[in-house]
């Protein structure tokens, strides 16, 4: 084979080319200026581009490119082979597109059921959206957190935007519907959340004006002092169960009721410093009045000893006050005395009781005449030498002089 021709095509002396076809050859044009290599040469260069589109739509149609661009690069590329100026195996180059051709209908089916179920899924996806924007319309206004429900309704939009900009076109119809059902959702939550606000508003301007009631009457009772305490406290009461003003006014109405409130305890503060240096100089004096009290926890003598109680009582009573702290302590070692006096007393009485005293010596009286009676068997018993009415006689009388010293 001479170098001017080839399997699929050949050069003639005048520099026409021709291309070899099933049919027979097919002029493909001229290459007058130059050699027959390099006239076929050039024309087989536009069948390898030719060949590189075919390959390229190959390719296309392997990555999923859309069913309908690769039917239409195949028509197209179809009329360009069959009406080739190039020099080449045409006719491989018609198979290949042939092939293509049969595949889109197989391409067009798997994108189309892929379509559908993207389609499908972003319905769900967007239905799920406006469940959730629509959840939240239901929910009960009073119990609803607005800062949260907004924030959750602007990101439920920013989806809703997200899916319509980069997900599937839906169906006209369920687009409108579903957009209409967020819309409605939206709209009802936004007529929830100013109502809300507007009464809250309200409530607040009702709290502002109360408090500022209560901080008018707390600075009135300045002049009062100490004795304005009590009356500050039950407007502190009320302050508590006022409810919220709104922050821009809570905290500049409470500075000003507190500012009242410190200058009644600056006055109590006052007074408390007094009578604490008071209170220490009289637990001073009662502290030396249990010196003088305490050795009357040993004494015996219940008239002197209630004398001298009597007598540390008057005293202890014009002293006054002392330290609060100190109270508890002073005042029960002043009872434990108090309490071995009144003992004192106690028992004095419980052995003089005239009725009590009576059947005590009655009951003396039975239990000597008793003993005297179980020694003179005691006697008659030892005589007789009868040991074991002795010893039975003698537990007897042992038990009755128990029973008199007990008496005594």
């Amino acid at each position: 084979m001479t170098s001017d021709q080839q399997p699929w095509g050949r050069v003639d002396d005048d520099g026409s080319v021709y291309v070899r076809e099933a049919d027979g050859e097919r002029l493909v044009g001229q290459y007058p200026d130059g050699s027959k290599e390099e006239a076929l040469a050039y024309f087989e260069r536009k069948y390898t581009d030719l060949a590189g589109q075919v390959t390229l739509l190959e390719q296309r149609a392997k990555r999923g490119a859309p069913a309908g661009d690769i039917s239409k690069a195949v028509t197209s590329l179809v009329a360009s082979v069959q009406s080739a100026n190039a020099v080449g195996d045409l006719a491989s180059l018609h198979t290949r597109l042939e092939a293509l051709a049969a595949t889109v209908s197989e391409i067009t089916e798997k994108q189309s059921a892929e379509a559908q179920a993207e389609v499908a899924q972003a319905t769900r996806d967007r239905e799920a959206i406006v469940v959730a924007i629509e959840t939240l319309a239901a929910a009960d206004p009073a119990k609803a957190q607005w800062k949260s429900v907004t924030a959750k309704i602007d990101e439920l939009f920013a989806r809703w935007q997200k899916h319509q900009h980069e997900g599937p076109r839906l169906p006209r119809s369920e687009a409108q519907d579903l957009w209409k059902r967020f819309r409605e959702a939206r709209t009802s939550l936004e007529s929830q959340r100013k109502a809300f606000f507007s009464e809250l508003d309200q409530v607040h301007r009702d709290a502002r004006n109360r408090k500022q009631e209560l901080v008018d009457q707390a600075e009135a009772l300045a002049d009062r002092g100490v004795d304005g305490i009590p009356a500050y406290r039950d407007l502190l009461a009320q302050w508590k169960a006022t409810g919220r003003a709104g922050k821009k006014y809570d905290d500049a109405l409470w500075d000003k009721f507190k500012a009242a409130g410190d200058v009644l305890y600056s006055a109590r503060s006052e007074v408390v410093a007094r009578d604490e240096q008071e209170f220490t100089g009289n637990l001073e004096q009662k502290l030396a009045l249990l010196d003088e009290a305490e050795p009357l926890l040993k004494e015996t003598d219940r008239t002197r000893a209630r004398e001298a109680l009597i007598s540390i009582q008057k005293r202890w009573d014009e002293i006054g006050k002392v330290p609060r702290d100190q109270v508890k302590t002073v005042e029960e070692r002043l009872r434990k005395v108090e309490a071995a006096v009144r003992k004192l007393d106690e028992d004095y009485w419980a052995r003089n009781n005239p009725e009590k005293k009576a059947r005590s010596e009655g009951l003396a009286s039975q239990l000597t005449g008793a003993i005297d009676k179980l020694q003179a068997e005691i006697d008659q018993a030892k005589a007789a030498g009868d040991t074991k009415k002795v010893a039975e006689l003698q537990e007897a009388l042992d038990a009755r002089k128990v029973w008199l010293d007990a008496l005594g």
